[in-house]
């Protein structure tokens, strides 16, 4: 299952716009898209209700009985919309999910500061180091009467990272949001310039969400024939507890796709001489 995770720590970078189009390119795609919000507010929800039923589907995060975010049966390709501030652990756990980041990045010298120190530590994580998870710079809200693009292109290039192109500052952006459509929802002849934006940023996309064997398939090396069926079916937001090591966090309730060996429960006592099983978490 592809993860594409939106990162930038600063605010106001424009994550949620990028995240909200990557999403809904995945949908006109064709593919199963959730839009999941690595925060508790999940401010992505309010978007995706103004979207219009007859459009392309892009689902929310599901919330459970218990209050653990799980991915919705039947997803195949999961977009990330990070908090700000987000380092450390958060940070290193997002990449974990990630097989690619995309870190949006405005114009100005402050947003630059806070991107180069975020890129900073996401080279420290082998997952990165090693390139199994892919990282790209996106320029966001840029006057094209400006040198701004050239700014940022150069500033990419002294650090090493991929430069995809610069988007726009334009009220089209900010009117379709409000109706819960992207640019990739409007008519072609509506979006011309916007679509052409996008054309280098979905190439380096395409082999990502649309690979041959997503780099998070747990069952990539002992079950080759499954790669394309199987997936995980619930993610665990940054919020929440993750075993060291692993990737996604899988619970559901329907057939394994493969069998899976567990020890004998053990008990622990419990009211009156009864027991029951101890906690996956106390076992890890």
């Amino acid at each position: 299952m592809p993860v594409i995770a939106v990162v930038n720590r600063k605010g106001g970078s424009g994550k949620s716009t990028f995240a909200a189009h990557v999403a809904a390119w995945c949908a006109h795609q064709g593919h199963s898209v959730m839009l999941g919000d690595v925060d508790r507010q999940q401010s992505s929800r309010s978007w995706l209700k103004r979207r219009d039923p007859s459009l392309p589907h892009i689902a929310p995060w599901a919330m459970d009985q218990k209050n653990m975010l799980r991915v919705p049966t039947g997803i195949s390709h999961v977009v990330l919309d990070t908090p700000g501030g987000v380092q450390g652990f958060e940070l290193a756990r997002i990449v974990m999910f990630a097989d690619a980041i995309v870190m949006p990045v405005c114009s100005s010298v402050f947003d630059r500061e806070s991107a180069a120190a975020c890129h900073a530590e996401l080279q420290a994580l082998p997952r990165i180091a090693s390139e199994r998870c892919r990282l790209a710079v996106v320029g966001m809200r840029i006057d094209g009467r400006t040198s701004a693009a050239r700014t940022l292109s150069d500033w990419s290039a002294t650090l090493g990272i991929p430069f995809l192109g610069a988007l726009r500052e334009a009220q089209l952006y900010v009117r379709s949001l409000e109706r819960g459509l992207t640019i990739f929802d409007l008519p072609a002849h509506q979006a011309t310039a916007d679509l052409a934006q996008w054309a280098p940023i979905v190439d380096w996309l395409r082999p990502v969400l649309q690979p041959a064997q997503a780099a998070n398939d747990p069952l990539a090396a002992t079950h080759p024939s499954r790669v394309a069926t199987s997936r995980p079916d619930s993610l665990m937001p940054a919020q929440e507890s993750l075993v060291h090591g692993s990737r996604l966090t899988v619970q559901s309730g329907a057939r394994a796709l493969a069998p899976v060996h567990h020890a004998p429960p053990r008990t622990l006592p419990h009211g009156g001489g009864a027991s029951a099983p101890i906690p996956q978490f106390l076992k890890r």
